[in-house]
């Protein structure tokens, strides 16, 4: 799946939404809630569980995992996404360097919704399977996004399409006209995080998911 969405316990306004990257297992979301890996396959319908967060046993935040199949998650995230507070984009961090494109992609449909620009929900990049030694780092995953993003947005046409594919009146380009992308040209927050759904010790560890668990306290 790609992003969850994450709601308040206290009040329905807002969730966050769990995305997860093409051709990607759905096994992140179920670790997150039992810190237990599990082995499992991608997913075709959207799930959901209220999310306590650990340093105050009264903020609960709703969180939403999108299908992870290709041809369903941008349907599911069309729906979902203007009541959206909150966005957890997962990365494979193994096998990033060769879908980097595609990740690019889903991200920069993503990035210049007209909803999406409008609401700017918080956006977290979870670089996940960093127990894996050939994970690329968080600041890597960054650079190469930031990249990869900058050469989609000289190569597509100028008007921003909505995540259904109509066309909008929103703004003609991601980040800054006359500069190279980076992240901190868009106008939400977005912080990355190293993370894996195994632990250190795969199979049989704990997750990892400290960085992760802190951002969800903080926009809590």
């Amino acid at each position: 799946a790609w992003p969850p969405l994450v709601r308040r316990g206290r009040c329905s306004e807002g969730f966050a939404v769990f995305l997860q990257p093409p051709f990607s297992e759905n096994d992140f979301f179920p670790q997150l809630l039992t810190g237990k890996y599990r082995d499992t396959q991608t997913s075709i319908t959207d799930s959901s569980a209220v999310y306590r967060v650990s340093n105050d046993k009264s903020a609960n935040m709703t969180l939403i995992d999108l299908p992870g199949h290709e041809s369903l998650r941008l349907q599911f995230l069309e729906r979902f996404k203007a009541a959206a507070r909150a966005i957890v984009f997962v990365v494979d961090s193994v096998a990033f360097q060769r879908e980097v494109k595609d990740v690019a992609e889903f991200l920069y449909q993503v990035l210049v919704d007209s909803t999406v620009l409008k609401n700017a929900p918080a956006l977290l990049i979870a670089c996940n399977k960093q127990d894996v030694t050939m994970a690329k780092s968080a600041k890597l995953i960054q650079h190469q996004l930031e990249k990869e993003l900058n050469t989609l947005r000289v190569t597509r046409s100028a008007a921003p399409t909505s995540l259904d594919g109509s066309a909008t009146g929103g703004p003609a380009q991601l980040g800054k006209k006359g500069k190279d992308f980076d992240f901190s040209q868009l106008p939400m927050k977005v912080e990355f995080v190293e993370c894996s759904a195994r632990g250190s010790k795969g199979e049989e560890g704990d997750a990892d998911f400290e960085g992760l668990e802190k951002w969800l306290a903080k926009i809590a």
